[in-house]
């Protein structure tokens, strides 16, 4: 479904990015691990074309997004739906119409069809009779919930995630991992995740990648991330934090 191929970024003189390649699988949930500030979030916003690479190419069915105009790119992008760190609700709007705004954007639903569609995506996500509610009077949790039914309200076929659960209890964290796991078999999608939850995603990813000094170091199946010789993946496993800096 994605391929990431010899990604090269650079910010001003700071290299974040140094020839960063991983395949990622349709059908399947692959997670991105790496430390605070090693690139995720630069990767991931190159998947949706948000960045563009200084060198190297974003394969996404079949297509170089690192290539296309503008128009093209906000065209691609409706394959995609994405869950913020914050949810990125409109806090002027309801979840009903929160959920409800890519409709109005994208489709010529009629306003019955879109409100039959909005119960049913918060139903989907285990939240149901909360449309007329506004965000601020949400839990972190429910605001989660909303902004993931918002995401697959128009049925994507790649979703992205930066980092679900942070800010979230342990309960609450456990409940949106499954959430993110249910909706990925319901939806047959491809999902893309950053985070730096390892006992997490060694449990519901198919895929792990690795990334350290802007290169993925190590990538495969969560036993063999587990297995893994590689310094950094040994010390990131095994938490031991004063190892992180002089590797």
């Amino acid at each position: 479904m994605i391929s990431l191929i010899d990604l090269h970024k650079y910010f001003q003189s700071q290299k974040v990015l140094d020839g960063l390649n991983l395949e990622i699988p349709d059908g399947r949930i692959t997670i991105l691990l790496g430390r605070s500030g090693s690139g995720k979030s630069v990767t991931l916003k190159h998947i949706i074309g948000l960045i563009r690479p200084d060198s190297g190419k974003v394969i996404v069915d079949d297509q170089d997004i690192a290539t296309m105009d503008t128009p093209t790119l906000n065209q691609f992008r409706r394959r995609f739906g994405m869950l913020f760190q914050d949810g990125a609700l409109f806090d002027s709007m309801t979840v009903g119409e929160n959920i409800a705004f890519p409709l109005i954007e994208h489709t010529r639903l009629s306003k019955k069809e879109i409100v039959s569609k909005v119960a049913e995506t918060l139903e989907m996500v285990g939240l149901s009779n909360i449309e007329q509610k506004i965000p601020s009077e949400l839990s972190g949790g429910m605001r989660k919930r909303v902004g993931l039914a918002r995401a697959i309200v128009l049925q994507p076929k790649i979703l992205l995630f930066d980092e679900p659960t942070t800010g979230l209890d342990p309960l609450m964290i456990d409940n949106i991992n499954r959430l993110i796991v249910d909706t990925q078999k319901q939806l047959n999608v491809t999902a893309f995740i950053i985070s730096h939850d390892v006992e997490a995603t060694l449990e519901i990813a198919h895929k792990v990648a690795v990334l350290h000094k802007g290169k993925i170091v190590e990538a495969g199946p969560p036993d063999q991330i587990r297995q893994s010789q590689h310094p950094f993946v040994r010390a990131f496993l095994d938490r031991k934090e004063g190892e992180f800096v002089e590797l």
